[in-house]
This record gives structure tokens, sequence and C-alpha cells, in this order.
């Protein structure tokens, strides 16, 4: 259970608000808030002789009332930008902007091909984050593939990409209570035991949020005649109506996340339709950069500090600074991860120039010897090759065929109808 934080001392709390801190405890309140602690790692920190725990958590929250924003007062949920917070959404804000221009200067199919890896990713690891039991190579074959679903697993993630999908598509449009429905709607289709649910609000308050480790309840949900007023002020927030405070996008992409998991307001599916909603504003505020990140697969392997925020967040106020600055982290270490990987797959775009000094082969051909090369069990079709590179299934068949002719693959009989290739 989450340890509940001690009673502020109001003499302190005032004392610092008025006079500031002394120089002595000032480093640790600012790297407790960089980090933006929770009591439990608070009250282990070494002190000067003078203070006491209680003392330096009254002062952490004091500092944190001096950048206090009232995000939902209905709920009374705030939060405190720090100045951690700013600084990574400044970075943020200058790496989406200049990624492909800064040396990652890519021809338009090898984009495609890293956006359509990188849905793939995040349908496949925000299913997993609610109980899809595959693994990431069958799932991945299965979308890029375009296999039926066998299991609820499989439809959970396929019902993910679609949905992804149609946010790319539709990211310019406001949200509505009837897209909101939709996107649910899409979400959990063939997944829910009552196949009604999907695409509808909950209509009792029969559910709470429990640990998947013991079953404990740690969160209930307002009640479900909340949910028509709190739609419209989802819908109001997400569209920017009447913006009283400007909150940066990415914080304000955050907050609509924990806007509808802290509502609950669809009997299943809330986590995947919320982490759809911050993909989809971060689209619609033109971070276009968030199409090639999988923020979920981050989440899904970090998943206790990510249950813990939301629980950090109610047992401290309903200060959701500690969500913020979990989801802050979560995204650079998926644009880190974006990073490596582009710059993995450009060592390998070298790598394969090798092949096409040998002569009579292409970009794309050579890109295939060099996959096979480091993957010498994978098997390749004209279908993979067709999504790889956006070309018709003529053109894939020839450049394979021609490298079976060269003497570098070998055909052969995946079914009846399918053909494959593997290195020879």
């Amino acid at each position: 259970m989450i340890e509940q934080p001690p009673k502020i001392d109001r003499k302190v709390f005032l004392d610092a608000l008025t006079k500031g801190v002394n120089a002595d405890i000032a480093p640790i309140i600012d790297k407790i808030n960089n980090d933006y602690d929770y009591w439990d790692k608070v009250k282990y920190k070494q002190l000067p002789q003078k203070y006491t725990p209680q003392t330096l958590w009254t002062l952490v929250k004091a500092s944190r009332m001096r950048g206090w924003i009232n995000v939902w007062d209905k709920y009374g949920i705030s939060l405190c930008v720090t100045s951690n917070m700013q600084r990574m959404c400044h970075d943020f804000d200058m790496k989406f902007g200049s990624f492909w221009e800064d040396g990652n200067d890519y021809q338009s199919p090898e984009k495609k091909y890293y956006l359509s890896s990188s849905l793939m990713e995040e349908a496949i690891y925000s299913s997993i984050m609610e109980g899809a039991s595959t693994t990431r190579v069958v799932a991945k074959e299965m979308l890029r593939k375009k296999k039926s679903p066998h299991n609820k697993a499989q439809q959970m993630i396929i019902n993910n990409y679609k949905t992804i999908q149609y946010i790319v598509e539709h990211r310019n449009e406001p949200l509505t209570k009837e897209n909101l429905l939709y996107i649910h709607q899409l979400m959990t289709e063939k997944t829910l035991d009552n196949p009604e649910d999907a695409g509808r609000f909950r209509t009792n308050d029969k559910v709470v949020v429990a640990n998947m480790m013991d079953g404990d309840i740690v969160h209930t949900p307002p009640s479900f005649t909340e949910i028509p007023e709190f739609v419209k002020t989802l819908c109001g927030f997400f569209n920017n109506d009447n913006p009283h405070t400007f909150i940066h996008p990415i914080i304000k992409g955050i907050i609509i996340h924990f806007m509808l998991a802290y509502m609950h307001p669809f009997v299943d599916g809330n986590g995947r339709t919320a982490r759809a909603l911050f993909y989809w504003y971060m689209l619609k505020e033109n971070y276009s950069l968030t199409e090639y990140m999988s923020i979920s697969r981050v989440i899904a392997k970090s998943k206790n500090a990510y249950e813990k925020s939301f629980r950090y967040t109610e047992a401290d106020d309903n200060d959701m600074g500690y969500f913020v600055a979990y989801n802050l982290k979560a995204l650079d270490t998926a644009f880190n991860q974006l990073r490596d990987y582009i710059q993995r797959k450009q060592r390998e775009k070298r790598a394969a120039q090798s092949f096409m000094m040998a002569g009579n082969i292409n970009q794309r051909q050579a890109t295939v010897l060099q996959r096979l090369t480091d993957e010498p069990s994978a098997v390749i079709t004209v279908k993979d090759l067709q999504q790889l590179f956006s070309i018709s299934s003529m053109t894939a068949r020839k450049d394979l065929t021609e490298l079976v002719q060269q003497g570098y693959l070998q055909e052969i009989a995946i079914n009846k109808v399918t053909r494959g290739y593997i290195k020879k």
C-alpha cells in the first residue's frame, strides 16, 4: 500500500512561502522536485542536523505551491509545473522540430517503414499493458501480414492498431462525444465480456481500479452520473475552448490522459483509450514525431512506476505532478529509443552498400540481403517488400527473383499460395 505523507507543519509552511528556505536545504528540495519524489523517498534523504523528514516534506510542499496550477477544479486536481518539467518540454520542442532535418534525411519510403513499425509497436505494447498475452514477434508478424486474429489478445492488438491509424488520419478533427465513443468502439471491438459495452459509457458504479498484483482497490472513479459533464469538460479542454491558463501542450496531453483514466467512463478499455487520446492530442498540436515513437512500450516496461504515479497523485491531495513527471520521463525514453533505432538503421543502410558494390543489385535488394544477414532464419515475402518499400507486387517479385537468379536467395513454399525467400 502507498504510505500516506505526514501532516504539514502550518507555521513552517507559511514561513517557507513568505521567507523562502535556507541555503543548506534548498539544493535537496530542488533535487526532490526535479524527480518529483513522493514521501516514501523523501523520508530517507540525508539532511542537515536541524531538519527532520517531516520538516523537509513541509518545505517541499511549500516549494511546489509556488508553481501551482488548478487543473480540474471539480475534483481538486492540481499540478506544480517545476523548472525541470519546463526544461524537458523545451527540449522536446527543440528535438521534435529538428529531428528529421538534423542528420536524419531519409527517403520517404524509409520514413514510411519507420512509421509503420512504430505504429505496430505502440499498438502491441498498449494492448500488452491491458493483459494481451503474446510476443512482440508474433504480434508484429500478424499485423505486417494482415492475418486474422486467433484469440482475444490478438484482437486487442489489431483493434489498437486500427485505432491509431484512424487517429493519424483524423488528427485535426475536434474531440466530440461521438468520436470519443467511436475511438472506444474501435479499441474494444470483440474483446469485451458484453459486446454492447464497446463504444458505450458505463451506466453504473460497479467499476473500480485494482492493483493487478494483489487485487487491492486503488481508485474508485466518480459516479457514472457525472460522465456527461466530464465529457463536455474533456472535449473543451482537448479543443482549447476558452483557455484561462496556458499549459504547455505536452503537459496538457498528459493531463488529458490522466482525466480519462481518473473518470474511467467505460466498463473496460479506459487505459488504452486514455493513451490513444494523448497520442491524438500530440499529433493535433503538431508533434508529428509522436507518430514514430512507441510510448506505450516504455510504459509497459515500467508499469509499476506508471501505476504508482496515479496512486501518489491521489495520496497527496490530488497533486498530479507525479503523473506528469513520470510521463515526461517516458516520453524522453521513447525519443531516445527512436533516435537509437534510426541510428542503427543508418548503420545497416551503410552496411547494405557493400552488397551493391558486387554489381547488379539495387538499394532495395541490398537492404533485403543485409536484413537476412542480420537474421539468417528470417523468411521474406513479396508482401513484406511491398509494405517495406511501398512498391507494387510486380516490382517486389522482380527484386526477389533477381536475387534468386544471382544465387543470393532460395525460394521456398510457405503454403499452397504464398512463396517465401530465405538466405541461401
